[in-house]
């Protein structure tokens, strides 16, 4: 059955100091009391999912069925902030208040994966036409009181805990695994149910609870998302669609010693650090170079230990650029080879370590031929065999660092032999990466399908060379153009390929 309910996470190794986004602050005070018999709260709702989990050993099934519950907020007409791992894979969703018992239907109106936030809207919107929105309020101070508000396990009303703001952090989002964003860590109990409620602080909005430490790791320790990551959400979400996050799409290193500063022609100033790497596609790929050192972004000093002081405060200069939404521009001053020099950078989405992510509401992508299935790599997909295959493990890991994405936006996988006497004796081959076929060679799945109907030097043969094996895998053309037919049927395949919208 699939979770919607908190996500938990083991807590992963990043930097570095808040990000105020120049946000008000509340004032401290103690968390206001909560009236339900009123009714005062019915714009805090409880969120049924059924859901469908896409199955990636046999993608051409619907998948698996389940179900989950968790929280939403109102913050417009209509309108109902919960978490994107809440309602993602839904297929039907009911939306309760704390004094109606009755079910309301409701639609997915907008998801953002990468800031697991979501926004839903009841069916039918008189029924919520009486109620008031929240309030988003700033972000709070450290060691101030919140409370957090939801629908957790162990019973169907609504549920009230109260902590303390202890940790105002850039943090990994455990929802797709490779997206972090700043965080608040909360002492509150935050539990299964709670994933998408308000945490409130003089009334008004201050959070969105999402993950906490999960097992023995540590207790009471939970985060939410800041109201920053869902301001910038409701405003990207305005026109229709949701553009995602845009990204960097460098790395880089910090510039402390001082004999290297002198070596580089850097003044003793503590500002700078360099570039280690761009990528080719990202939005740095046409603008920065490796051994660049970046001073300023938007006329902010970039200080060598990657930090920025901006409207008072610390930050990671990504949290720069994460302010900022496609097509945008971001100024850079740099020093290239001994002399300063300033340009500029128009903002994307960096689209490749997407794969490297969990991904959803998605349908699995694949092709069947003669038994033998394909699919494209990525985390779900490694997950779902749980490949440990030396040669697909290598690249996997791999497909950033060694830019393997440029030669290959597909790494196209032989993950399964649907045994036949057509394909027999090649089980053993599969997980296998596809290299080439009939001479082609496959960069993605479309390749894939296209070279399977071509006729290569060998007109009755079908030649698969895979990736670091000694062998290739040969068919002959006729027997596994007949036998296919029979195999899909064998096999209850309706459909031999999907290869996306």
């Amino acid at each position: 059955m699939k979770s919607t309910l908190l996500r938990p996470f083991l807590l992963l190794a990043c930097a570095t100091a808040p990000c105020l986004f120049g946000e008000s602050k509340s004032v401290p005070s103690a968390a206001q009391p909560i009236n339900l018999a009123t009714g005062e709260w019915d714009n805090i709702v409880n969120i049924q999912v059924s859901t469908l989990t896409p199955d990636y050993r046999e993608p051409w099934n619907a998948g698996q069925p389940g179900g989950g519950s968790g929280t939403g907020w109102l913050v417009g007409k209509n309108r109902f902030v919960t978490n994107a791992h809440v309602v993602s894979d839904g297929t039907r969703l009911i939306i309760r208040s704390t004094s109606d018992s009755e079910p309301h239907p409701a639609r997915v109106v907008a998801v953002a994966h990468d800031c697991d936030l979501a926004l839903v809207e009841a069916i039918d919107e008189k029924d919520f036409d009486h109620l008031k929105p929240l309030e988003v309020g700033g972000i709070p101070d450290l060691n101030t009181e919140v409370s957090v508000i939801g629908y957790p396990i162990g019973g169907e009303r609504i549920s009230v805990t109260r902590g303390v703001v202890s940790r105002i952090d850039f943090q990994p989002y455990s929802h797709t695994g490779v997206d972090s964003h700043l965080t608040i860590q909360v002492d509150a109990a935050i539990n299964p149910g709670n994933s998408g409620g308000p945490v409130l602080q003089d009334g008004k909005v201050v959070g969105v609870a999402f993950q906490a430490y999960s097992g023995r790791v540590a207790q009471n320790v939970g985060y939410m998302i800041p109201t920053p990551i869902i301001k910038r959400f409701l405003k990207d979400v305005e026109d229709g669609k949701y553009d995602h996050y845009v990204d960097f799409a460098i790395s880089d290193f910090p510039v402390e010693n001082p004999a290297q500063r002198k070596a580089l022609g850097l003044p003793n100033d503590g500002i700078g650090v360099m570039v280690a790497d761009v990528e080719p596609i990202g939005s740095a790929a046409d603008v920065l170079k490796e051994g660049d050192v970046l001073r300023a972004l938007d006329g902010n000093p970039v200080l060598s230990n990657g930090l920025m002081k901006v409207d008072g405060q610390l930050i990671d200069k990504n949290e720069v650029i994460e302010r900022k939404f496609a097509g945008e521009k971001v100024s850079i001053d740099l020093i290239r080879d001994g002399k300063p020099m300033k340009t500029e950078m128009t903002l994307k989405r960096f689209t490749p370590y997407v794969t490297l992510g969990e991904q959803h509401d998605k349908r699995p992508r694949y092709l069947v031929y003669a038994g033998l299935v394909f699919q494209p790599m990525d985390r779900n997909l490694v997950d779902a065999y749980q490949l440990r295959d030396p040669v697909v493990s290598y690249v996997f890991d791999n497909y950033l660092s060694k830019k393997i994405y440029v030669e290959r936006p597909d790494v196209v996988i032989l993950t399964n032999v649907l045994a036949d006497d057509v394909n027999s004796y090649v089980q053993s081959l599969a997980p296998s990466i596809v290299d080439e076929v009939n001479g082609v060679k496959i960069k993605t799945m479309n390749d894939l399908k296209d070279a399977l109907k071509a006729k290569g030097s060998k007109p009755d043969f079908i030649e698969i060379k895979l990736f670091e094996k000694g062998r290739p895998l040969i068919l002959k053309r006729q027997l596994a153009e007949e036998a296919h037919p029979q195999i899909m049927k064998n096999y209850r395949i309706t459909e031999d390929s999907y290869l996306g919208e």
